[in-house]
């Protein structure tokens, strides 16, 4: 009997934000105890660090530059590949709930999936406004120079807030309208599941209990700003600087971290939910879960707030990756250090399914390490960034008035911030390679907070021509793919 697959999908969700993963002020019990009917991955890595091209990537096992994912406002062209798709054309009943930014708004989705919903039409836009006022104030009644004004924090909200709609999706209506499916399928065939909701993105905002749950003094310290640090990349600095958050106060910035750990607490908390339901209905055991984040979220850390798109610190790449699959398969329940990518989702769920993939794709299935293998790839990447003159991709739009100012903004500089650049983690050691501007290497095992960029060592020389020949081979074999047709000429 095929397997029925599952993605529950958070949206910026670091990987350090889970209680398992040593967040000591992390409240995580389901997830966390999925470790003991799954395996979690302590190394798994986006390949890009902002929604649409991580999407685009891992929904179809192709890496951001195969098809040119650069920018949040490049969607997926007809003739794409889709792993969707993949699996609908396969006998998959495919239900896809929750946030899209894969497929184009005036494009239908019926090819892509038996169900859609996205929820919207069951939110009152009066109530996305209240809950969301901070994205739109009226530029006369602002000071965008106090600190604090681009922190995307909120806080508290009340349970009305949080059920009647959030600034793009009620993932209590999404969470809702999974369960009721599953009680209510009529079909024989089985189920591919893409549950996406929006939590811990920004605004950092959730109500009770979960936002009263958070022991404050447990919040670990931040990361220093990106301001006092030499050699971290100017994207970086010019956002640090332009959110002005230097100032706002180290009991802020707790409010801040408790708050997004709040929002985890309460993604742990409809995934137990889900969970319940799952084995309440009997579906549980035939059923490969899979639990990841499209990509993380700084909060605070180098006074940033929210994400940066061509920048590869840790808590913006490293996402969590918890695979609980169906009984039927091998198994060691644990925490593996193996490095993996999002781009192996597909290839592992092709392998579970006996699902043969119609177009090439570069991931690796999980299987043999969800049943034993310590090991799975030697590298793992993430890409972002453009070249100069590509204005198309700077995202322009928002003035100062708009949270997201400081970093669209200066996406549009056309100096060296927004860097193409492409990041490669070998064991313990993580690479940068920047197009405009010095690269960057990070010592993970004696620098885990990426503070010293130590590119300039003598003595480093040698492990950056290895990282660059791995880097090459990458690019030569992933460079792009020949769609499986033969045309007429």
């Amino acid at each position: 009997m095929k397997p029925n697959i599952v993605y529950f999908v958070a949206d910026q969700m670091r990987s350090d934000s889970l209680a398992h993963m040593g967040n000591k002020a992390s409240i995580t019990p389901n997830l966390d105890g999925l470790t003991r009917e799954g395996v979690s991955f302590r190394n798994a890595y986006c390949q890009n660090t902002v929604c649409v091209p991580s999407r685009c990537s891992f929904l179809t096992g192709l890496y951001p530059h195969t098809t040119g994912h650069r920018t949040m406002h490049f969607l997926q062209n007809p003739d794409e590949p889709n792993f969707l798709r993949t699996m609908k054309n396969s006998g998959y009943e495919v239900i896809w709930i929750g946030r899209n930014d894969v497929i184009p708004a005036d494009r239908s989705k019926a090819e892509y999936c038996d169900v859609y919903f996205d929820g919207l039409e069951k939110i009152d836009k009066k109530d996305v406004v209240k809950s969301a006022g901070w994205k739109h104030r009226d530029p006369d009644e602002v000071d965008f120079n106090s600190p604090g004004y681009y922190a995307h924090y909120i806080g508290k909200i009340s349970e009305q807030q949080a059920r009647s709609g959030s600034y793009m999706m009620n993932d209590w209506i999404a969470l809702e309208s999974a369960m009721e499916y599953l009680e209510h399928r009529k079909s024989d065939k089985p189920f591919f599941l893409y549950l996406t909701l929006t939590y811990p993105h920004p605004p950092y905002a959730c109500e009770d209990p979960w936002f009263s749950m958070i022991d404050r003094s447990l919040v670990k310290k931040r990361r220093p700003s990106a301001m006092t640090l030499k050699d971290k990349p100017s994207m970086l600095q010019e956002i640090a600087r332009k959110q002005n958050l230097a100032d706002w106060g180290e009991d802020n910035f707790t409010e801040m971290q408790a708050t997004y750990l709040a929002m985890v607490a309460r993604f742990d908390h409809q995934f137990g939910m889900f969970k319940d339901k799952l084995q309440e209905l009997e579906l549980y055991d035939n059923t490969s879960i899979f639990v990841f984040s499209d990509h993380g979220d700084y909060t605070g850390d180098y006074d940033i707030a929210e994400k940066v798109q061509n920048c590869f610190d840790n808590p913006v790449c490293n996402i969590p990756l918890i695979v609980k699959p169906a009984k039927q398969f091998a198994l060691t329940p644990r925490v593996s250090d193996a490095l993996v990518e999002l781009v192996d989702l597909s290839a592992t769920v092709a392998t579970m399914c006996d699902v043969e993939i119609e177009y090439v794709q570069f991931g690796k299935s999980l299987l043999p390490v969800l049943e034993k293998e310590q090991e799975h790839k030697d590298a793992v990447f993430c890409e972002g960034g453009r070249i100069h003159g590509e204005t198309w991709a700077m995202e322009r739009g928002h003035g100062p008035e708009s949270q997201y100012w400081p970093r669209l903004d200066t996406q549009s500089s056309e100096g060296p911030e927004h860097t193409k650049a492409v990041m490669i983690r070998m064991g313990d050691f993580k690479y940068v390679k920047r197009l405009y501007e010095k690269d960057e290497l990070y010592d993970l095992a004696n620098d885990p907070d990426e503070l010293c960029n130590i590119i300039d060592e003598k003595r480093n020389q040698s492990i950056v021509a290895i990282f660059k020949a791995r880097m090459l081979d990458w690019f030569i074999e992933t460079g792009d793919i020949v769609p499986n047709r033969r045309d007429l000429r």
